[in-house]
């Protein structure tokens, strides 16, 4: 097992989603400072994920034409030079501008880690994605946990945004240096074992059957991460905003290690995707009625834990169900289903709640990705072996 290919997979991983997830945070004094209304806030935190469907076709495209190295280096370039320049003058037209620079960016990043996982661990593909998703877990916790005391220390949402961005040029300096000093192996240079074809193949049953559970998934975890500071306040729950995106994010941690262990006798099962549907409706719907301040920390823990588990189960397929040569195109199309049906869903959740006026509005939606879940599970057939 080579530690270091690992090491640089579980970092890639916490640079998916580390940019993403800082805004949640700092939604409060982003909201304050540039005057946003609540369809504004759906949409920023709507429109990394609407880059990472479309962008992961051009990732494909950029993955089979430079190689699948050459093409996370340019990924992560491009999502920590717009990661950090979100910040820069007070303006909603840079923030939107360069968050979705910085969607565009993870795109391409996206398909480039299954690849990476099908062509590094041929044999062990089912850990090299635990890995990185656990490392796309740590990202999401860290960045939830420290993002607003990181704004409060350097004094503005801006700097502690820049500051994330700086562990882009950690990985890409980790990246260079392994290549150059022969710790890991160069796959899928061009002309090197990744095809010309990019498309994918919208006729194939179980990439349509991933994309659609990995909107459900991005649906009951973004939205819900987008909306959840807000509702607190308004609900006069401010002190425990921090506590609850923490337990979001954090409770994913014990899904990663949960199917670390089961992979191999959940993979492909039918009840294990309707039984996480049916607790993620209950968590949302939960929490939308609470009132408690400690019930909302508990129910947004078991909603990360839901979505942890589908999206673990989601990512661990397409280097067990396509050829070597057909995972970036493959992953390209899950990505582009899956969060294309999931960027809707913050839009929907806030024009509701603006039109209502009532905060609780904002998770029907959510409350419908989980019961969508289940629906889908219950009526098709999961299984790794289909063809």
């Amino acid at each position: 097992m080579n530690f270091w290919a690992l090491a640089l997979l579980w970092l890639a991983g916490i640079n998916l989603r580390v940019t993403v997830l800082a805004i949640p945070p700092l939604i409060p004094l982003i909201h304050q400072d540039l005057s946003l209304n609540e369809k504004a806030v759906g949409a920023l935190g709507g429109l990394p994920v609407l880059l990472f469907g479309g962008g992961a076709l051009f990732g494909a495209l950029l993955l089979a034409r430079t190689g699948v190295i050459r093409a996370l280096i340019a990924g992560l370039a491009l999502t920590g030079i717009a990661g950090a320049l979100r910040g820069v003058g007070p303006e909603p037209a840079i923030l939107f501008s360069m968050t979705a620079v910085m969607g565009l960016g993870i795109a391409i990043m996206q398909p480039a880690m299954p690849t990476l996982v099908s062509r590094w661990f041929e044999n062990h593909a089912g850990l090299a994605t635990a890995v990185y998703v656990n490392g796309l877990l740590v990202g999401e916790i860290i960045a939830a946990a420290f993002s607003a005391p990181l704004a409060a220390y350097l004094g503005g949402w801006g700097l502690a945004l820049a500051l994330w961005s700086l562990l882009m040029l950690v990985n890409i300096m980790g990246l260079l240096w392994a290549l150059g000093s022969g710790r890991v192996s160069r796959p899928g240079l061009k002309g090197h074992g990744i095809p010309g074809r990019w498309w994918p193949d919208w006729r194939n049953r179980q990439m349509l059957l991933c994309g659609c559970l990995l909107g459900c998934a991005s649906s009951l975890y973004f939205t819900s991460n987008a909306f959840l500071p807000d509702f607190l306040l308004a609900t006069g729950r401010a002190a425990h905003v921090g506590p609850a995106l923490t337990a979001l994010n954090g409770a994913q941690l014990p899904a990663s290690f949960l199917l670390l262990a089961f992979a191999d006798r959940l993979v492909g099962k039918n009840w294990p995707v309707i039984l996480v549907g049916l607790v993620s409706l209950g968590a949302v719907t939960s929490l939308a009625l609470s009132t408690g301040e400690h019930s909302a920390v508990f129910l947004s823990g078991l909603i990360g834990f839901c979505a942890a588990s589908i999206l673990i189960l989601v990512l661990a397929l397409p280097p067990l169900l396509a050829g070597p040569g057909e995972v970036h195109h493959f992953s390209a199309g899950v990505f582009a289903i899956g969060y294309s049906i999931s960027f809707v869903t913050p839009i929907i959740s806030g024009a509701l709640w603006d039109a209502t006026h009532m905060a609780a509005t904002a998770f029907i939606p959510i409350a419908a990705s989980g019961a969508v879940m289940a629906a889908l599970a219950g009526i098709l057939h999961i299984s790794p072996r289909e063809g």
